[in-house]
């Protein structure tokens, strides 16, 4: 069978059986770009910048750009049980879902702790969702092992099919390739907010995004002669807008209600899924033991502490105290200069001074902006 996903867009999916030496994403052909520097760990087969990451984050921010995300893995799932079965499985409402309108869902473990992150959106013949890179080949194992007798066909098309990152908000019509436009940060109905801010104040509200589906052997067509920017833009955005990421943001204690994923991830009052008792159980009676802050780390020197740093809360003589957390995600913003994401203990005071360890083995003061509210 050929898959389609709009004008033009046409892969043939590998049979739907999940095997263990499935393929990551081959590396970007934007890398052969005139002043292409790779990036490293998962975004590793793309461009970390062009050359001038500070341009790029303007470009972007003002969405005069593209983002090349093209390692991100892409599953297609057909059959006429395909969205109730997605809707059985994952955190969002999804049994409904109109062609060409986006949604995000989680696959949580059985104790309610997110293992992925799914982006997805149906073209009225088949739901395509996209993944973190590398992270397809353990989606469509879990799929696989669900199908049961249901009408459903599961593929990675991840070689054939690549996703361009775009600062767009709006979702795709007939005629254009098709699209999942990020909703963060309004909350979908049957989400609720777990951060202090409307939705129209959050920081995220000024950052429009979408992932566009293209044949990834007309990938260097459809950018052409546009500008590019690099992942450090996107990330740096990203880490701005209190957005989390899977892989990032996430560890194997994670739960949503700690990343402020309630708002768009999950449906309160659909039906059972995998997970759903801690959800439940979580936001009715208790609060989540972690939660998100936002970092302003000072600028006075060139190192960032990398994901996975430790958080100390600063004492009064100016040395590290008590760990409270780690760093999840940091970035050199044009605006703010260096920011960064992380996940405190619940009882940490949000007017704490913390210290992040850096790798030459001393610290940078950070000040913490409250994301989910304790």
């Amino acid at each position: 069978m050929t898959a389609t996903t709009g004008q033009g867009l046409q892969a043939q999916p590998s049979a739907g059986t999940a095997t263990a030496d499935v393929p990551a994403a081959p590396p970007s052909p934007l890398l052969q770009r005139p002043g292409a520097v790779a990036a490293e760990g998962v975004d590793a087969g793309t461009a970390w910048h062009y050359g001038d990451p500070v341009r790029e984050q303007r470009l972007l921010a003002q969405g005069l750009a593209l983002v090349d995300l093209s390692t991100r893995g892409v599953l297609r799932v057909e059959g006429a049980d395909r969205r109730t079965w997605l809707h059985s499985l994952t955190t969002q409402s999804l049994g409904d879902l109109p062609p060409r309108t986006s949604a995000e869902s989680l696959l949580l473990s059985p104790k309610g702790h997110v293992e992925h992150a799914l982006h997805l959106v149906d073209d009225g013949e088949a739901t395509w969702v996209t993944v973190e890179p590398g992270a397809q080949q353990e989606v469509l194992a879990f799929l696989d092992r669900m199908r049961f007798m249901l009408r459903v066909e599961v593929a990675d098309v991840t070689d054939a099919v690549a996703v361009v990152g775009e600062p767009v908000a709006r979702e795709s019509v007939d005629g254009e390739p098709l699209a999942w436009v990020d909703t963060w940060p309004a909350t979908a109905p049957g989400g609720v907010a777990y951060a202090d801010v409307a939705d129209d104040e959050h920081p995220g509200a000024g950052r429009p995004w979408r992932e566009v589906l293209v044949p990834r052997q007309e990938l260097a067509t459809f950018v052409a002669d546009r500008d590019l920017a690099g992942t450090w833009a996107a990330e740096a955005l990203r880490v701005e807008a209190w957005r989390p990421r899977a892989g990032a943001e996430t560890d194997h204690r994670t739960i949503p209600h700690e990343l402020d994923w309630l708002r768009t991830a999950v449906h309160l009052r659909k039906g059972c899924y995998r997970g759903q008792e801690t959800v439940a159980r979580v936001h009715n009676l208790g609060r989540p033991p972690r939660r998100l802050v936002a970092l302003h780390l000072d600028g006075s020197g060139h190192e960032l502490p990398p994901a996975g740093a430790a958080l100390h809360v600063r004492g009064e003589d100016g040395t590290p105290g008590r760990s409270v957390g780690a760093v999840t995600s940091s970035a050199r913003h044009h605006e703010l200069g260096p920011v960064a994401l992380a996940v405190v203990k619940r009882s940490t005071p949000p007017g704490d001074v913390l210290l992040a360890e850096v790798p030459s083995g001393g610290a940078v003061t950070a000040a913490q902006e409250v994301v989910v509210r304790p």
